[in-house]
């Protein structure tokens, strides 16, 4: 039996086509091409998951942190959003948001103050220790990705980018309000 290293005792996980042969037995109809795509990806989402939450927690963050770091980064200088437009970016209610920055704050990755213009409206901004934070997470994640896909050639990489574009517009178009959290989660 091929399965994954697990710890003594610990029920350990079924290789890809053992799984699959499985499903075939319960269930005749699968496509076998299909489930081991969907499979892989699931496995493949959940390790580089685990992987990521390691290199976050080396550092000293939170998954939970890394996404306010994240959203804040791509909006771009002067990295700054009110709550509200934070939370709509990741699928949060207004008081988990609230909580999140304020936990940042103490950690001075983010500083929240009234926006001058606008004495009603309040703007969390990315510190520059906030910053560094994300340009750290995002080496150690390079190299991890790097690593992850060595064995793939340029145009293997550019193919498998396409691929799986086309899997996620598909995702996205057969379940539109699939993006946010689920309401256990968070």
């Amino acid at each position: 039996m091929t399965a994954a290293a697990g710890s003594a005792g610990a029920p350990q996980e079924l290789g890809l086509d053992e799984q699959i042969a499985a499903y075939q037995r319960e269930y005749p109809e699968v496509d076998p091409q299909v489930e081991k795509v969907v499979t892989a990806l699931g496995r493949l989402n959940r390790r580089m998951n685990v992987a990521y939450g390691r290199q976050l927690s080396d550092l000293g963050i939170s998954n939970a942190e890394w996404e306010v770091l994240k959203a804040l980064v791509v909006v771009g200088r002067p990295y700054q959003l009110g709550p509200g437009d934070l939370a709509k970016r990741l699928g949060l209610t207004p008081a988990a948001m609230t909580h999140r920055i304020d936990r940042m704050v103490a950690e001075g990755l983010v500083t929240r103050a009234r926006d001058e213009a606008n004495r009603v409206r309040v703007i969390v901004e990315l510190t520059d220790d906030g910053r560094e934070k994300w340009l750290q997470t995002m080496r150690l994640a390079s190299v991890f990705e790097d690593d992850l896909l060595q064995d793939l050639a340029p145009d293997e990489r550019g193919a498998l980018g396409e691929i799986l574009t086309r899997l996620l517009r598909r995702v996205e178009f057969a379940q539109p309000d699939a993006g946010g959290r689920l309401e256990d989660l968070d």
